[in-house]
This record gives C-alpha cells, structure tokens and sequence, in this order.
C-alpha cells in the first residue's frame, strides 16, 4: 500500500500519530517494567532498554530521513521499512546483550526479548504488507504492562483505537493493517513476556 496524501482535517490525527508514536509507548513500558523489576535500580535498567529499543532507533530513523533515505520518522513506504527495522532489531539486540551480560532484572531482560520477538514478526510480515507498528507497540505495551502491574493499565487500553484512527486517517495504514498490528502486539509481545518473566 503506498500512502495517498492526508485529509485536510487530519491535524487532530496527525497530532495523535506524533504524540502516541511507538517510541513513547517503548520508554513508559521500560520504565514502568524497570520499576516494577527492582524499583531505582530496575529504572537504571528500564533506562538502558529505553534507550537501545527507543532512542537509538529513534536517531537512526531521524539520520535515515535527514539522508534522505525514508520520508520521515513513521517510514510510510513498507519498502523502506525493510531497512529500517533490521536496523532497529540490531539496537535491540545490543540492549539485550548488554542487559543479559550485565545481569539486568529478569524481567527487564524479558520484556526486552518480547520486543525483539514482535520486531522479528513485524519484520517478516513487512515482506509483503505493511502492518501497523503503531498500534503493535501501543497494545504490547499494554499487554506487558497488565501482566506486570494488573488490570489497571487496561484504562491505557481506549488509546490503542484511537491511535489506529489516526493511521488510517492519515491514510498511512488500512484498517486491516492496524488491526493485526493491535493483535500481534497484544499475543506476542504479552506472550513472550509472560513466558520469559
């Protein structure tokens, strides 16, 4: 699917898509994840897995957009997206590795693997269609975060539809698109977590 220009009501899409991007869901659940681990010292680590899963993909797409290699930090075109996650997975894996090595709560360390797991999946469904990272990051997040804390970040759960909206306002993602992404967070990510913790 290539993306067809926005609709001009879109800001308020547009607005979601920015502020509710996988990157900020990936820092609430590191930290989130770090604290429930080991309290200060798991946010130490929820630290270090923020910034392998979110701030050095983050640079790495922003280089990639300022090169001119992809549009802009959502990478709309799936074929481009083929570069960019491998680059992504290979920040993950370093943030692994280093946690593992280092001796990171285990539970940091799993949720770590659940996001390398779904990045794999991701990875191999992007092959031939653009399923939506957006709302997988969102409902993973979510998932991981009832299996640690309880029910009570299921009151997160509303914003998952409401982030996939945005994609398909924004024309990014069809409506099939962000429902997988939502599902295959949601199992995988939650079941890797859950299996590993």
């Amino acid at each position: 699917m290539t993306s067809a220009p926005a609709q001009p009501d879109s800001r308020p899409a547009r607005l979601i898509t920015d502020g509710l991007e996988p990157k900020n869901w990936v820092i609430l659940v590191t930290l989130l994840v770090g604290w429930h681990a080991d309290r200060l010292a798991g946010i130490g680590w929820g630290l270090v897995a923020a910034l392998f899963s979110a701030v050095i993909p983050i640079l790495f797409i922003k280089w990639g957009e300022k090169k001119g290699h992809w549009g802009d930090r959502h990478v709309r075109r799936r074929q481009d997206r083929l570069y960019v996650i491998p680059g992504i997975l290979l920040s993950v894996a370093a943030g692994l590795t280093l946690t593992y090595c280092l001796g990171g709560p285990r539970e940091v360390t799993a949720l770590v693997i659940a996001m390398l797991v779904s990045l794999f999946v991701v990875l191999a469904i992007t092959v031939w269609w653009k399923v939506s990272v957006h709302t997988a990051v969102s409902a993973g997040a979510i998932a991981i975060l009832v299996l640690a804390y309880g029910p009570w970040p299921l009151l997160l759960s509303p914003l998952v539809p409401v982030i996939g909206w945005s994609r398909v306002k924004l024309r990014d993602h069809t409506l099939a698109q962000v429902v997988v992404g939502t599902f295959l967070g949601a199992v995988v990510g939650g079941a890797v977590f859950q299996l590993l913790r």
